[in-house]
């Protein structure tokens, strides 16, 4: 049985020294602040990255991975394996996917690297990436693990409550007239990822009102789209907002008993476009080879 290689990036939160403790590669994803690049967890750290976020004459920007960090990254990890299971962030947010397949079909890497566009981000992607990484070592080729998480790219949603509009008015995804509108009405948007794309779900007023919306679409999901919910891992992620995150777990533990409860950061590509203060509630199944 041929030994497989487990490969991320950083939008799935894993950072670099978990990785290495979980034996995972994770590429970490470049941004770019007034045009200096910087790679998440590696060269700059999360308050230094909101800071400069949050000052408007700085310009801030994200990238995908430059693909000879790839291809090299590849070469090396074939050194020691026979294949490869490479999972990006969501082809409905990031490029970084496309250049990844392609790459896949280069010389070389044909037939030993699977990249898998399986629609997540953030504790979704983590989620998909931990257990690609079990599959592994429970013997299944490279093939089988892609199949598996492509099989069950729809088997999650997102849900995430935006503090201001301001970044999305900046990273062009909401036009100057409707964010303006939406500070004056105080707006804080619920938006939702099922599958591929961001979109609106429901517009509140305060936290409390947003966390509500959040905890109702998650027990919605799990009557109506997911059938086995047991088989359903419920975590948090957010932006420079742990305390409410904290809070909002002890809430979805009451709601959801006996559930592990997972939060972290946000990553910072995403953050980039929607700014520090935000909470997210995400759900994603567990496949059923890896069920009891």
């Amino acid at each position: 049985m041929g030994k497989v290689k487990i490969i991320t990036d950083s939008n799935s939160g894993i950072t670099q020294e978990q990785g290495r403790e979980l034996g995972i590669e994770v590429i970490p994803m470049p941004f770019f602040i007034d045009g200096e690049p910087f790679f998440e967890d590696i060269s700059m750290s999360q308050d230094d990255f909101y800071r400069a976020l949050t000052d408007d004459r700085v310009n801030v920007s994200t990238s995908q991975p430059s693909p000879e960090t790839v291809m090299n990254l590849w070469e090396k990890a074939l050194d020691g394996y026979d294949e490869i299971v490479h999972i990006p962030m969501s082809s409905g947010i990031s490029s970084s996917y496309a250049t990844a397949a392609m790459l896949a079909d280069e010389d070389g890497f044909e037939g030993r690297v699977f990249v898998v566009d399986n629609q997540r981000i953030s504790v979704t992607q983590r989620r998909s990436v931990l257990q690609a990484k079990e599959l592994a070592d429970r013997g299944f080729s490279a093939r089988e693990i892609h199949d598996i998480l492509l099989r069950d790219k729809f088997q999650s949603s997102i849900y995430i409550m935006v503090d201001t509009l301001k970044y999305l008015r900046k990273g062009g995804r909401l036009t100057p007239a409707v964010a303006a509108i939406g500070t004056v009405l105080r707006i804080k948007p619920v938006l939702q990822i099922q599958g591929e794309k961001l979109d609106s779900y429901a517009k509140v007023k305060t936290l409390k009102q947003a966390k509500t919306v959040m905890a109702k679409a998650v027990a919605g999901d799990m009557e109506k789209r997911f059938s086995e919910e047991g088989y359903m891992h419920i975590d948090i992620a957010h932006t420079q907002n742990l305390e409410e995150a904290e809070q909002f777990r002890k809430e979805l533990d009451e709601a959801f008993p006996g559930r592990d409860i997972y939060i972290d950061n946000l990553s910072l590509s995403v953050s980039c476009h929607i700014g520090p203060g935000s909470l997210a509630v995400a759900l994603s199944n567990v496949p059923a080879e890896l069920r009891p």
